[in-house]
């Protein structure tokens, strides 16, 4: 069965959610924290954590950040009454896999949640380990990038967004379907995440590797 680590304050809201997620067949617990809640993630046996951005000792992005830089690479949903286009920006960056604002629906976070812990593929689907197209190469065992003679590593997202591209090379991909495909839900639609992450990977595959289309998203060059 799987648990999920509940980091929020608020007792009305913790006890919401925890009391959805048993009813769903979940395990749960509360760090009311940031420091309980960075302890319980790096050394408790959690499949996620549902993060508050507002926790006293420590805000739920220190707490993201910590957790990443000690290599925990758990889920995390940032939960948070902070809806604008920077504190979602920030908390993506940071590695957060999803974003939902306050007032939310339990509906939502639940479909959310199941999603982050269906099992990522084994290498297996990939037998040759490696996609290649327009002079880039993505070994899908180790995550690194191979373009104009030189090898990088690439974060989570940076990784899934390329191995998109390279899955439809030459075919133009809207912002909006980078965004369904990569991050699984919906942004306000005046969001810019898409652009940033494509500016990150131009910076490790070249310039020209993926061309903007005006009007119509992005295209990697076959």
């Amino acid at each position: 069965m799987s648990r999920i680590l509940i980091a929020e304050d608020e007792p009305r809201i913790a006890a919401f959610i925890a009391k959805g997620l048993r009813a769903s067949g979940l395990m749960c617990e509360v760090a009311q924290d940031g420091p309980s809640a960075l302890a319980l993630a790096v050394h408790g046996e959690f499949e996620l954590v549902v993060l508050d951005i507002g926790l006293p000792g420590m805000d739920g992005f220190e707490v993201l950040r910590r957790l990443r830089a000690s290599g925990c690479v758990i889920p995390v949903i940032i939960l948070t009454a902070r809806d604008s286009t920077g504190d979602t920006i920030a908390g993506l960056e940071g590695g957060a896999d999803d974003y939902m604002s306050k007032p939310f629906a339990f509906g939502e976070l639940l479909a959310r949640i199941r999603l982050r812990l269906r099992p990522a593929p084994s290498a297996e689907v990939h037998p040759v380990g490696e996609l290649t197209a327009g002079g880039v190469t993505l070994d899908l065992r180790s995550r690194r990038v191979s373009a104009q003679g030189r090898a990088s590593d690439l974060s989570a997202r940076e990784f899934v967004l390329l191995e998109t591209f390279l899955r439809h090379p030459g075919q133009v991909l809207s912002r909006e379907q980078l965004l369904s495909h990569v991050w699984g839900f919906d942004f306000d639609p005046g969001s810019n995440v898409v652009d940033v992450y494509v500016r990150y990977l131009r910076r490790k595959i070249g310039a020209d590797a993926i061309e903007t289309v005006r009007g119509a998203g992005y295209r990697l060059r076959a």
